[in-house]
C-alpha cells in the first residue's frame, strides 16, 4: 500500500495528478484498507452453525421431543426472554414459545475473531444492513427475510 500511495503522490506532485484526483485515489485505498481490516478480523471460512432458533407452541413439549429422539439435554433456560436452548456438547436447538409456532425464528453463525463492530462492518461493505437487538442479537437479514445471527463461535448470549 505504501507504493501505491507513494506512486500518487508522485504523480500529484510531477502535476499529473489533480487535488480531487489524489484525494479519490487515497480515499480508495483507505476503503479498501478497511475492507481488508474487517476481513482479516472475521474469519468468515471457520465459520460454522451453532444453532437454529425454533418458535414452538409448547416448550415443553419440544422439550421432551427433543431429550427424547435426540438425546438432547437442556443446556439453559432464559427465563426473561423465555428460550430454552437444548444440545449435547454445545447448543443445537433454541426453543422459543411464540407464535406461529413451527417456523424457523433464525440461525446462527459462530465466527472467529467476532466483534460487533468488525461484524457490522463487514455487513455494511458487502450492501448489507446490520441489525441489533436485545433478542437477536447482531444480525442480518437474507433476501427471504430470515434473521442469520451473527456472533463469537466460542459462545452466545442470545438465542
Amino acid at each position: 500500500m505504501e507504493n501505491i500511495i507513494s506512486y500518487l503522490l508522485t504523480c500529484f506532485d510531477k502535476g499529473s495528478l489533480s487535488r480531487r484526483e489524489l484525494a479519490h485515489g487515497l480515499a480508495l485505498l483507505a476503503g479498501s484498507a478497511t475492507v481488508a481490516a474487517a476481513d482479516d478480523t472475521l474469519d468468515f471460512k471457520s465459520a460454522d452453525i451453532d444453532h437454529v432458533s425454533i418458535q414452538v407452541a409448547d416448550v415443553q413439549r419440544s422439550v421432551d421431543f427433543y431429550t427424547t429422539m435426540f438425546g438432547f439435554r437442556v443446556m439453559s433456560h432464559d427465563q426473561r426472554l423465555g428460550i430454552t436452548h437444548l444440545g449435547n456438547a454445545k447448543m443445537l436447538v433454541s426453543l422459543n414459545q411464540q407464535s406461529p409456532a413451527g417456523i424457523v425464528d433464525h440461525y446462527a453463525i459462530g465466527v472467529p475473531g467476532f466483534s460487533k463492530q468488525a461484524a457490522a462492518q463487514y455487513i455494511t461493505q458487502r450492501g448489507g444492513t446490520p441489525l441489533d437487538d436485545p433478542y437477536a442479537g447482531l444480525h442480518v437479514k437474507d433476501p427471504d427475510g430470515i434473521n442469520v445471527q451473527i456472533f463469537s463461535i466460542l459462545g452466545s448470549t442470545h438465542g
